[in-house]
This record gives C-alpha cells, structure tokens and sequence, in this order.
C-alpha cells in the first residue's frame, strides 16, 4: 500500500460528480462535520457505554465516549502526519498531513452501530436467530445473509449505517469519502470469514462497498487501512483508562487501587514527579487526583502508539503488522494496560450494576426482536398492522423479500437509544401507557 492512494477524497455514492463547494473546508472535515450533525451521532447520548446511564453520578455513555476518542484520534493522526512527512518529504503539502482529521472523524463513527445496550443488544439480535424462535427464518434467507444475522456486529452495522442510502441524508447515504470509511473497518472482511470472537467489518449487503473502497485505495484482501490501527488504538486508550476514572467515581475501585493502577504506566522518577505535582498544587479533591493521573496517562499512551506507528510504518503498509498499537509498547506500558484490562474484567465488567443492564437490556431487544420479526412474517394479522405502524418509512419493513424486512427490523432497533427501546417494550407489553 502506498500513502498516495490511501489517501482519497473521493466520496462513495459521488465519484462521478463535483458538488459546488461555498467554503474552505477539506473533504475530511466535511465528513467530520456530517457525523457530528447527524441523528445517528446524536442518539449515541442515550446509549451505555459501560455502566447504566447516569443518576446522580455522570459517567461516559457513547457520545461522550466518541467525542474522547475523536479527540485522541485526532492526536494520534497529526502527530504520526508530523513524524512521518519528515521522514517522507514528498507528503508534505498532500492529502496526507489531513490524517488527523480522517481519524479523528472515524472515531466519531466508530461506536455508531452499537444497538441499544451495547454488547449485551447485540448478543440479543445474534442469539434470537441461531438459538431462539429465529432458526426457523434460515431456510428463509440466503447463506450470506443468514451469517450476517446469527453474527450481528455493530462494527459492521456502522459500516452499514455510513454506506446504505435509506439511513443517510441523502441518496448514497452519508456520502462519506473513501478514506474515512475505510477507516473504520477493524474487521476487513464479511461474516463468512467471522473470527473465533464473531467480528467482522461489513455485512454481505455491503460487500461490493468495500470492494469498491478497498480497490479504489489499493487495500489488499482482509488488510486494514493503516488509519485503522490509530483509530484502534485511540479507542483503546479512552475505554479502558476512562473507565478506570467512571469506576472510581462509582465507588468500585478505591482511590488508592486507582492511583496504584495509573502510576504503574510510570517510572519511579517520573511517579515521584507526579506525586509531588500533586503536592505542590495541592489537588485536594479525589476525584482532581484521578483527572490528572488519567491526563497523564492519556498523553504517555497516545506518544507512544506514535512512535510503534512510525517504526512500524513499512509493516503496516506492507500488511504484516500483527496485533494492535498497544501491544507493541514498551514493557512497562503494556503490563500497566493489562493490569487495567484485568482489573476492568474481573471488578467493573461483571460488578452488579454492569450485569443488571446487560441482563434487562438483552431481555428488551429479544422481545423486540420476536415481537417485530414476528409482525414482519405475519403483515396481514392486525396486530402486525399495529406493530408495523410503529415502524419509519425509512425502513422498509412491508417488502416482499423476508431478508430485506428482516433487515429492516435490526436496523429499526439499532436506530433506537436505550430509554426509547425500553419505553417501546413497556407499551407492547401493556406496562405503560403514553401520558396524554
């Protein structure tokens, strides 16, 4: 791969056409721009990200996690821009000094096909068709599409989201440049080739998208974009170091476990000066204390996933690059993150609140999921009119293909936040009524 076709402005659903621009925008701040002002975007304010959403005591759901990660995304690619025009002179002055710019706004779409509840949603709409009342739909549906739904992924749904006409904002749905979407793909291939953990990139539908981009940019078969490994590698540093800071906050993990945790990225030297910074302001609040560790983690973090991009440059390119950014840091570094990934699973991932979520958000979506499937199967009984009424216009639910309305539901659920999937549930159920 080479930095000069990687780098494209050319948006999907726009290549044979130049649209009248009336400012000084680049294509990629364009994209950036788009995802921010969209609905999908805006919906992610009601989504869990790890913990319920807040009461009394804020923590992250997926916007504010987004907005994070696009901040540090948008680091990584103008520092990596930095490091690598001096190593390369000729990049100066191309599309290639945007880089941060296209990371940071693949970073603002990268958590956008999460379906209500997170992890717990999606194992919902997966296990409804290989374990529940949906088996029966498979002699129904194509053998792609079938891998598609009993592997559902929200990686590959926000592939779908930024690709497919009918949830964009126009014909060509976002019409997004080729870069960027590219760049969210962690997964570089469709659901036949799922590995053992279920991920893949794009949904069967929205194989010829990819092929498109992948051709256009000059990607390999089942390589990833370069951008991809800084878009990865900011994710990784915002969830696992923030949800370190929203554990503490909740009262799950002490001061001093958080503080053991954030200094042990550091050496004695560098600890001390922390600590005597601290002192020296003096920092009184707890909560302070942790802002600043985790800032100081942040930052050592994000340096040095630069540096393993920039010494592993000719790797990436040539897509031997095994494994994520943060697994390629020094000792120190990685033992610290893994101590925080341990701690995270064994303490913050399975703690009560965590579990009550995922328990009640899957039961909501797997009652959805029958309730509308069903109705979709059965158009002409009238509770099906009913149900179906419910359901936008956008979402073609009463075509005369099983797979498309079946698509069509799992992309009227993934489009709902949590509070609405549980009001929706509440009314098919009879527990609540609309308040006039």
């Amino acid at each position: 791969m080479n930095w000069n076709q990687l780098i494209s402005n050319k948006r999907l659903g726009q290549e044979y056409r130049h649209a009248d621009r009336h400012d000084d925008r680049s294509e990629f701040k364009r994209d950036y721009d788009r995802l921010i002002f969209s609905a999908p975007f805006r919906r992610m304010q009601n989504k869990t990200q790890v913990f319920p959403l807040p009461g009394s005591i804020f923590v992250h759901n997926r916007l504010t996690h987004s907005l994070e990660v696009a901040s540090v995304g948008m680091s990584l690619g103008n520092d990596v821009a930095r490091e690598l025009t001096r190593k390369h002179p000729e990049l100066a002055g191309t599309l290639f000094e945007e880089i941060g710019t296209i990371v940071s706004a693949a970073c603002l779409a990268h958590d956008m096909g999460n379906p209500p509840f997170g992890h717990s949603g999606e194992k919902a709409i997966q296990t409804y068709f290989s374990e529940g009342p949906g088996q029966t739909l498979k002699s129904a549906v194509s053998s792609g599409f079938w891998d598609d739904i009993t592997h559902f992924e929200g990686n590959a749904y926000a592939f779908r989201l930024l690709t497919h006409s009918f949830l964009g904002r126009r014909r060509g749905g976002f019409v997004m440049t080729y870069s960027t979407l590219a760049s969210i793909v962690k997964y570089p291939y469709a659901s036949t080739n799922a590995t053992k953990k279920g991920k893949f990139g794009f949904f069967y539908t929205e194989a010829d998208a990819y092929q498109r981009i992948a051709d256009e940019l000059g990607i390999p078969p089942s390589t990833r974009h370069p951008l991809v490994y800084l878009v990865e590698a900011a994710d990784d540093i915002c969830y696992e170091i923030m949800d370190i800071e929203d554990a503490h906050k909740l009262k799950l993990l002490t001061y001093d476990e958080t503080e053991r945790l954030l200094l042990n990225f550091f050496d004695e030297t560098v600890q001390n000066r922390i600590l005597q910074r601290l002192q020296d302001e003096p920092v009184t609040d707890v909560n302070e204390k942790v802002v600043y560790l985790r800032s100081c983690v942040i930052n050592l973090l994000e340096h040095a996933c630069v540096d393993v991009f920039v010494e592993n440059e000719e790797k990436i390119l040539d897509g031997t690059f095994e494994k994520s950014l943060i697994k390629h840091t020094p000792e120190r570094i990685r033992e610290a993150y893994e101590a925080c990934e341990k701690l995270s699973k064994d303490r913050i991932y399975r703690s009560k609140p965590v579990l009550d979520v995922e328990l009640s958000g899957y039961k909501i979506i797997e009652t959805l999921m029958q309730t509308f499937i069903d109705a979709s199967m059965h158009p002409d009984r009238f509770h099906s009119q009913q149900l179906l009424d419910l359901v936008s216009s956008q979402y073609d639910i009463r075509s005369d293909k099983a797979e498309t309305r079946i698509m069509a539901v799992i992309d009227y659920l993934c489009g709902m936040t949590d509070v609405f999937a549980l009001d929706v549930y509440q009314k098919i159920n009879g527990i609540s009524l609309p308040i006039v």
